[in-house]
């Protein structure tokens, strides 16, 4: 329903925020569940995402073992995870996301700036909340001059942004009337259909 109007649906968490004791705000959750597992419970709501057209995904700060094997790896830094799993596997090729990166769920694992690299040489295309944005952007391009970091890869990611920004109209300058904004927003129509999401949610 977004994206039939030109707004980027993005679904969250992946590979599967459901199964976790601890909140990936304050330390990385633990999902110590099988492959055969996730690939039925977690995965199963993105791959029918994904064979639908998803434009995003949201990536989680989660260690899960049967997925990446390097101990405590997040998520949301692990190359297998996000290009393995999702890009190759699942066939996604739309704009990955980070989960913010300034959640201690992953920037306990590595220092500022190594952090949004790791993010990128995983396979995300956008670097969400990071706690130093000049640090990051610095490390960044020593990424890239290094050959760590492809400047294909980055340039890839950026095409995607631009393709996305001329899909949702944001080339075209629109001048929005702010008069009489809030009850045409909230109409009865409007209303009604909040009313009717929620009831079908439950």
């Amino acid at each position: 329903g977004l994206q039939n109007n030109h707004v980027l649906a993005v679904a969250k968490h992946f590979p599967g925020h459901g199964d976790t004791n601890s909140d990936s705000h304050f330390e990385l959750p633990l999902i110590n569940q099988k492959y055969a597992r996730l690939d039925s419970l977690e995965l199963y709501p993105f791959k029918h995402l994904i064979a639908s057209n998803l434009g995003g995904i949201m990536i989680a700060h989660l260690n899960v073992p049967s997925l990446d094997t390097i101990q405590n790896t997040p998520s949301t830094l692990s190359k297998n995870i996000v290009t393995s799993l999702l890009r190759d596997s699942l066939g996604f090729d739309g704009l990955a996301f980070t989960d913010a990166l300034n959640m201690r769920g992953v920037s306990n694992a590595y220092p500022e700036g190594e952090v949004e690299v790791r993010a990128l040489e995983a396979g995300n295309d956008v670097l969400m909340m990071s706690n130093n944005i000049p640090l990051a952007i610095s490390k960044i391009k020593e990424a890239i001059e290094s050959g760590r970091i492809s400047e294909q890869q980055i340039n890839e990611s950026c095409k995607k942004m631009l393709i996305l920004k001329e899909w949702a109209g944001l080339s075209q300058k629109a001048i929005i009337d702010l008069h009489n904004l809030v009850p045409d927003l909230n109409t009865n129509h409007s209303k009604l259909l909040t009313r009717r999401i929620v009831e079908n949610s439950i």
